[in-house]
């Protein structure tokens, strides 16, 4: 499972062995308990990676492997791709931008994916320093 969490300042991407179900399911129970409200729908989620990352061509070709409604990407310019995921969008405010993504895909994509973002991560700290 991979969970993005969208903040003010960005998301992080997490890399989860937990089912989704199960994650969705103590989410709500603890939504429960808390007396916090929690809005669960089906989502879409994106977000940018460089157009000149390695290994982005087999995320491309991973792309046609998986399920055609788990992932998509799309050319943003000539320096971003832009990767669409399908899954459940979790929030306390229906109206935030602020909440958690969750999705489902096969493992070795998910582990792909989260590398690959990594990786963007890693560069664009280094660039920043």
């Amino acid at each position: 499972m991979l969970k993005l969490t969208y903040t003010e300042n960005g998301f992080c991407l997490e890399h989860l062995a937990q089912p989704l179900e199960n994650w969705v399911a103590t989410r709500v129970v603890l939504a429960l308990r808390s007396a916090t409200p929690l809005f669960v729908e089906p989502s879409t989620a994106s977000f940018l990676l460089p157009a000149d990352l390695p290994h982005l061509a087999e995320l491309e070709a991973l792309e046609t492997r998986e399920n055609p409604h788990a992932l998509s990407l799309a050319v943003c310019d000539a320096e971003y791709v832009e990767v669409c995921l399908n899954g459940t969008w979790l929030v306390s405010d229906p109206d935030s931008e602020e909440g958690i993504f969750v999705t489902t895909m096969s493992d070795r994509a998910e582990f792909f994916l989260f590398k690959l973002w990594q990786e963007a991560e890693s560069i664009a700290f280094l660039a920043n320093e």
